[in-house]
């Protein structure tokens, strides 16, 4: 067989909202999936939005250093020339194809094309069943051609993005609440009617799952699913705690590749995704990027294990600038800005959920945070005012810090400008919203 294809499906707002990763929520689709490939257990966003977190997929960078700081439909865009996964796919033999849903764009033009992809195929709303309606297409078409190049194919979903009012709810009293939110009616209805939502994301990915075996494209396809970035609950999408950061990561390898059932810890973060498949593909990996490849890892080579990653937040639909460093035990955060404690995105500011916590999270946040991740996974006690932490504060602190110098991080020089989402604007005037 020649060079495997490639098909990468990333769902929206999901983070690791699924039964495989320990979540009360029923995912047998992609429960199969992980047992017949690598559920990577330990792999972060290093930006907990939409655009920003897709353009470090597509490059391997960080978002002040791709430029994509913000939503694109708000303004933000990355760098012009810059190298992105289809790009570079292109260059290393493949056909490349976008299904769905993408909110990227190069040098202010929010093309898929732009991107790099040869084909784009547009399905308005993206919802996941009318998203592989279209790749169904394809992929029957492809598996009947005998000559054709391998293919890269990203699959956009709309799920599990907010609404949730078009699916059916698991049942209140069946759901369990993350343990960093209040346990109420409300909380555990937004919950269940999410749950809906990763249903139907489940279903289309083993409808996915099924196509590929039916055409027996399977046995030299990769198949991935991934999200871009924590659920769309209030201290989760927008922050940097854990709940924001972490994403699911599963792969389903080509028949030569016998690695079924194993569930990797390693620290990993979306930067080293792209490097990893141009490896994988036998590509060329673009010189400069923050990411690293992980290949070595899957094919159980010499791999020495990342010591942390740097996160960040700038724009969502509010500018809220934050920098910040994990490693395995510890979390720093640094607030450029007076604000809230716990930004919510708009969605989430109205939703059930953000109703209920808006009066403990709209209260002036901190300049400086530490979490001891081992004794606080939940990130609900603040160190960085100890003496006894000061010498952990510092050396995470002094990593941000001169992070930002080596990547000339604009920050540095001052407020980002950006726009505000107008939604904002009669919750402001209601006195609904914490005032920056």
């Amino acid at each position: 067989m020649g060079k495997p294809n490639i098909l990468l499906v990333i769902s929206h707002d999901t983070g690791r909202h699924l039964e495989s990763y320990g979540r009360k929520v029923k995912t047998p689709e992609l429960n199969r999936m992980a047992e017949e490939g690598i559920q990577f257990d330990n792999y972060f966003c290093t930006q907990p939005q939409c655009s920003p977190s897709r353009g470090s997929i597509l490059t391997g960078q960080y978002g002040h250093n791709h430029g994509l700081v913000g939503l694109t439909h708000l303004g933000h865009t990355m760098k012009a020339g810059i190298k992105t996964l289809p790009s570079e796919m292109k260059r290393a033999g493949y056909a490349t194809w976008l299904f769905g849903f993408f909110h990227e764009s190069i040098d202010g033009i929010y093309e898929g094309e732009k991107l790099g992809y040869d084909q784009v195929v547009k399905v308005p709303g993206n919802a996941a069943e009318k998203v592989t309606d279209e790749l169904e297409k394809f992929l029957l078409e492809r598996a009947e051609s005998g000559d054709a190049p391998p293919f890269y194919a990203s699959v956009g979903f709309e799920e599990t993005h907010r609404p949730f009012d078009k699916f059916e709810p698991d049942s209140i009293d069946e759901v369990e609440v993350p343990p960093y939110l209040p346990d109420t009616i409300e909380v555990r209805q937004d919950i269940a009617d999410f749950q809906g939502s990763v249903k139907e994301l489940d279903r289309a990915i083993g409808r996915v799952r099924k196509l590929l075996e039916d055409t027996r494209l399977d046995e030299n396809t990769l198949l991935i699913y991934t999200t871009d970035h924590g659920i769309a609950f209030p201290r989760a999408k927008g922050t940097l705690a854990d709940a924001g950061l972490e994403t699911a990561l599963i792969m389903k390898f080509p028949k030569e590749m016998d690695r079924k059932g194993i569930r990797q810890k390693e620290l990993l973060c979306n930067i080293d995704l792209m490097p990893t498949l141009l490896e994988f593909a036998d590509g060329e990996v673009p010189v400069g990027i923050d990411g690293r490849s992980f290949l070595p890892l899957i094919q159980e080579k010499n791999y020495t294990e990342r010591e942390h990653f740097f996160c960040e937040l700038t724009w969502h639909d509010r500018y809220h600038p934050m920098r910040g460093v994990r490693t395995a035990r510890y979390k720093y955060i640094r607030n450029f800005e007076d604000g809230p404690k716990v930004y919510l995105p708009f969605d989430i500011h109205e939703s059930l959920s953000g109703q209920v916590v808006r009066n403990d999270y709209y209260v002036p946040n901190t300049k400086e945070e530490l979490y001891d991740l081992e004794t606080d996974p939940q990130e609900q006690n603040n160190l960085a005012d100890l003496a006894e932490h000061q010498h952990i504060l510092a050396d995470l602190r002094g990593k941000v810090e001169q992070w930002m110098v080596d990547t000339e991080d604009q920050l540095l020089s001052g407020p980002i400008e950006g726009e505000e989402a107008a939604e904002w604007e009669k919750e402001k005037r209601e006195g609904n919203v914490y005032k920056f």
